[in-house]
């Protein structure tokens, strides 16, 4: 008989919005089982309300995990994902029920990419410990309001 071997990753996330909805960026810090950073990303996501960033953190996340490990290991790792969004994490673990329609096709989307995945936890965790992601989220938010204040100083 083959032992299955669960190798662990620890996720954080974190997606914001300026003006809700507004600007918005996502940050994902990607680590080991012990805590040591993998990967780090910060990316402009358009403009989303703070619950749509948060949701569209989640799924760069796996995406950037399914790319970074293959389609075929990603089926023996478990995720540990972290965020400072109650309201996503708890929807993401089935204990609220999701009312915002915006926030169906994302939910949706994470459940298909779910499949992919060996176990998925989602954790609801402080601010305080989830900084590196929202540095990175806020990184990505002020980089496009930069932009745009950049695109309307040339305008006049």
């Amino acid at each position: 008989m083959v032992r299955q071997t669960h190798h662990k990753l620890i996720v954080y996330t974190d997606g914001g919005s300026r003006g809700n909805p507004g600007p918005a960026g996502i940050g994902v810090v990607i680590a080991n089982g012990q805590g040591q950073t993998i990967k780090k990303y910060s990316q402009d996501i358009g403009e989303k309300t703070n619950n749509e960033a948060e949701y569209e953190a989640v799924i760069f996340a796996l995406q950037k995990i399914r790319h970074l490990f293959g389609k075929q290991k990603t089926k023996d790792l478990e995720l540990e994902i972290r965020m400072d969004s109650e309201l996503v994490a708890r929807q993401l673990a089935g204990k609220y029920k999701i009312i915002e329609e915006k926030l169906f096709p994302l939910f949706i989307k994470i459940w298909n990419l779910r499949m992919d995945f060996g176990k998925i936890e989602f954790i609801e965790i402080s601010r305080e410990k989830n900084r590196e992601a929202d540095r990175l989220a806020n990184e990505a938010m002020d980089e496009k309001i930069s932009k745009i204040k950049s695109q309307n100083a040339k305008l006049f």
